[in-house]
């Protein structure tokens, strides 16, 4: 793509200074249809080092209100806080909110091509973060994001001498580093990893854009006419359905809930007594081992209202340092959340390695309440399947040991706890309106969760089902099934 770039000819200036106008006005006049269509735009610019990225930034925002952008200037590396979290954790965590715009002062191409220069990336790890970006970047495209990928090419001469130019004055020199300097002098070694990084990543719902960043007015004008492009087209297509993707992860076979039965699921007082305290005595060993080894765990719970998913979770977390855990109960989502990719929020709630998050209610919330509530479209929970499992196997790949619950009852014994806690002055806040609605669509949730488990249980995080009518039964398989999955990890 660099090597085969032609440089576009712009050599009227008159002319050329006159469609810069025209695109400035066009971008203008586009921030307040960007708002009300609630299409959140990232532009990302990436390039050669003094290509003038910064500047062009700046000139860009120029024509759009303040209260609609932010720029995200990204470290070329993540800090050590940073790395004891997934690879994109902290680009993702900069996502703009529907309706307005974020640039990049490079991104995640950056962190990949450096540790390849620098020698600190091998092949194989090289292939997972790109296969990474891909899969983040088209899970954007097809969740109504328009990524817009800007490279700034500029010769090793050029470069060369914008350096010098830097270096000259006392007010600039600070701007140029030991990189800048090893990126010239081993400038045709780092165009064929740029080469190799653009072509890799170049997909049809996010191409590269080369931008010759030699002249300053032709750089503004290819930048301004790609991104008024962009965001036409993103704002014609913005209600076209996406396509479903075939599932190609390994899954695990998985009953139907009707199938499983609770009969016999049962444990007498002293059988728990015993059996708590020795399991959450070893959960409490483990939590040690998995702090000191620095490993990631992530449990999971869905279930029915009333099911016992809290005093479940107690008796986990009981075991458990409380400086090492944090238990993240989720609602609905709050306005800011809603504005973005729904993963988003859970993305922003993992766990640091060494650490536990254990999720009352999850990003099954899709599948199931956005579903069956009419909260996103047909062609949105149909995607996220596939998108759940994407994220998942993201999260294995980072090494975190991921425990997915789904605790079950059957319909009489909701109706049992809910007539309990509704007669019980100190239960009454357990109990609301919602949960009496839900139950009336007990069937339709029923066929929501058994699609779910089947499309969902995968090798690498399948679901465990906790019979629960007996909820010292469940409690006590949880807590085995925790420490199996830990072990198995250690």
């Amino acid at each position: 793509m660099l090597k085969d770039f032609v440089k576009p000819d712009y050599s009227d200036a008159d002319e050329l200074k006159m469609r810069i106008k025209e695109e400035r006005a066009h971008l203008t006049a586009s921030q307040m249809k960007i708002k009300e269509a609630g299409l959140p735009v990232m532009v990302i610019f990436e390039g050669w080092n003094a290509a003038g990225k910064g500047a062009l930034i700046g000139k860009v925002i120029r024509n759009i209100d303040p209260r609609f952008f932010r720029v995200a200037t990204m470290d070329r590396q993540p800090s050590d806080e940073e790395k004891r979290y997934p690879f994109l954790y902290r680009f993702i965590k900069e996502i703009p909110e529907a309706g307005k715009f974020r640039f990049y002062d490079t991104c995640w191409m950056n962190e990949v091509v450096s540790g390849v220069i620098d020698g600190k990336l091998g092949e194989e790890e090289y292939k997972k973060k790109v296969h990474s970006i891909n899969v983040f970047e088209r899970q954007l495209c097809d969740n109504g994001y328009l990524v817009m990928k800007f490279f700034f090419h500029i010769s090793k001469k050029e470069q060369k001498k914008r350096l010098d130019n830097l270096l000259d004055s006392k007010d600039t020199k600070w701007r140029v580093d030991d990189e800048d300097i090893r990126q010239n002098k081993n400038y045709d070694d780092c165009l064929d990893v740029f080469e190799r990084y653009l072509e890799d990543t170049n997909e049809s719902r996010t191409p590269w854009y080369i931008i010759d960043a030699t002249d300053k007015k032709v750089a503004e004008f290819e930048v301004l006419r790609f991104l008024n492009q962009g965001i036409d087209i993103a704002l014609t297509n913005q209600r076209m359905n996406v396509p479903i993707l075939q599932n190609t992860f390994p899954m695990e076979k998985m009953k139907k809930l009707s199938d499983i039965s609770l009969d016999d699921k049962v444990l007498t007082d002293e059988e728990y007594d015993e059996e708590l305290e020795k399991l959450q005595k070893e959960l409490r060993d483990l939590g040690n081992k998995v702090y000191r080894k620095k490993i990631p765990v992530i449990i999971a719970y869905e279930g029915w209202d009333a099911a016992g998913k809290g005093g479940n979770i107690k008796r986990i977390t009981e075991a458990l340092d409380p400086r090492d855990y944090v238990v993240e109960p989720i609602a609905s989502p709050e306005p800011h959340e809603k504005a973005r990719h729904y993963l988003w929020r859970f993305w922003t709630r993992l766990p640091k390695t060494g650490h536990i998050t254990v999720f009352d209610r999850t990003w099954y919330g899709r599948v199931m309440v956005e579903r069956l509530e009419g909260f996103c479209s047909e062609n949105d929970w149909k995607r996220a399947y596939n998108e759940i499992n994407e994220f998942e196997k993201e999260l294995s790949d980072w090494g975190a040991v991921i425990i997915k619950f789904w605790v079950q009852i059957d319909k009489d014994t909701q109706l049992e706890r809910f007539t309990d806690r509704q007669n019980t002055l100190e239960k009454q806040w357990k109990i609301t309106d919602e949960d009496w609605r839900n139950r009336d669509k007990w069937d339709l949730y029923e066929t929501a969760i058994d699609e779910m488990i089947e499309k969902t249980s995968t090798a690498f995080a399948p679901w465990y089902v906790l019979e629960s009518v007996d909820k010292k039964y469940a409690r006590i398989k949880a807590l085995k099934i925790v420490i199996e999955q830990i072990k198995k990890r250690l």
